[in-house]
């Protein structure tokens, strides 16, 4: 969550409860819910993610330059990609966004209690009890077996309601959706009930990420099969979507046609490029810098050890920085002995292993380095840069998994 965004249980509408919005945009808390917040929302350890929304706002209209045909669905499910969904979801109600997307139904009604009124797509799937909710809600369902058909339509006739509800076809994701063969039965269980109005039609590319991927190309062909079979039923879906990042980014079908037009970006709204061939297709800026300070400085002689297990040793006089970021906070212990932070625009490398909620750096060749400097983890500080990218690579895993790890009680503040 930003600090200056609303909350979770937050009343969503009333003169008293109603988030308040600044000519900037951003949702500050009125008095009786500030004295409510977070504590971890409190601004004490130097420890905090900045997210600029305005980066944002100008990447979202960046994508919606590159590709005009297309409305977009902002993917902001999993705290968007960690950038605090609720703020993020404002922001993007504000530039015009035609429906937001989370994975899961209380992703949705968090975005409800804070306040967000543009639509809301569940794109997971519902679980037991959810339908009622999502209804109560006014959260859009995704559908892709009969039994969620039967439920969402029974949770429609108790509100007395007729829902929209998207479609999902499995074209070769092997992970959610109505396959080929289960599509006809499908189809004609959303006939038998009025209650249910198909808005969308949705699928999802397993490679898209992947230049030239074949199997791109054959879920290509399996959409236009099942879009057909949609239409011959005597479906009109109004909404079409297939492209995440990747596609919008990377085919030219992704970028509009008569196939889809809508597009699902994630990475890319938070301005970064889902793979390396992607990079410069449209104009992105990072959305998220993560951050933190110098708590303590220490001199060690050469021959002295750091941290746990004693991995580093000084080869030189060294003056050692303490920061107040570890595992806990997503800083990952994988980072340890190969990760570098910038201090004062200079990289300091992380020595030793990184621990629960401290690691430690080398300021040594870090001119005047002191207790209070701002220290970047991601982000840039003068000349000099670290990326998710960088990260990601270090922990041997990719840049979605680095910013949707950094941890709940790293306090996330609009800039």
């Amino acid at each position: 969550m930003l600090r200056n965004s609303t909350r979770r249980g937050r009343p969503a509408a009333g003169a008293a409860g109603r988030p308040r919005v600044t000519m900037s945009g951003h949702h500050t808390p009125d008095p009786v819910w500030t004295a409510r917040r977070r504590a971890l929302d409190q601004h004490i350890r130097p420890t905090r993610a900045e997210i600029d929304l305005g980066a944002l706002e100008q990447n979202y209209l960046s994508l919606r330059q590159w590709a005009p045909g297309l409305e977009v669905l902002a993917m902001v499910k999993a705290n968007a990609y960690g950038h605090g969904a609720t703020a993020v979801a404002h922001r993007l109600e504000e530039a015009g966004v035609r429906l937001l997307g989370v994975a899961l139904v209380e992703e949705g009604m968090e975005l409800r209690n804070a306040g967000v009124r543009a639509p809301v797509l569940v794109m997971g799937g519902s679980y037991q009890g959810g339908y009622e909710a999502m209804v109560e809600r006014d959260l859009t369902a995704t559908v892709f077996r009969e039994d969620h058909i039967d439920a969402l339509a029974a949770a429609a006739r108790r509100a007395g309601k007729t829902v929209a509800a998207h479609l999902k076809v499995d074209t070769g994701m092997g992970r959610l959706g109505a396959s080929m063969e289960e599509l006809p039965r499908v189809l004609d269980r959303l006939r038998r009930h009025p209650e249910i109005r198909l808005e969308g039609l949705a699928s999802h590319l397993a490679s898209a990420d992947v230049e030239d991927s074949p199997q791109t190309r054959a879920q290509l062909e399996r959409w236009e099969v099942a879009r057909k079979r949609v239409e011959e039923a005597g479906f009109r879906p109004a909404l079409r979507h297939l492209s995440n990042s990747s596609a919008l980014l990377g085919l030219p079908e992704g970028r509009g046609g008569g196939a889809f037009n809508l597009a699902r970006p994630g990475l890319a709204l938070y301005g970064l490029a889902p793979a390396p061939w992607l990079e410069g297709r449209a104009r992105l800026s990072p959305v998220l810098s993560w951050k933190t300070g110098i708590i303590h400085l220490k001199e060690v002689p050469a021959g002295a050890t750091v941290s746990y297990g004693a991995t580093w040793t000084a080869e030189r006089p060294s003056r050692i920085a303490t920061l107040p970021v570890g595992y806990a906070d997503g800083y990952w212990r994988a980072y340890s002995n190969r990760a570098s932070v910038l201090v004062r625009g200079l990289r300091a490398p992380v020595v030793g292993r990184v621990c629960m909620d401290m690691c430690m750096v080398d300021v040594t060749d870090v001119r005047d380095a002191a207790v209070g400097d701002e220290v970047v983890l991601i982000g840039r500080q003068g000349g000099e840069s670290i990326s998710a990218s960088e990260l990601a690579k270090l922990a041997g895993t990719i840049h979605y998994e680095v910013l949707c790890g950094v941890g709940a009680r790293v306090p996330r503040v609009a800039v």
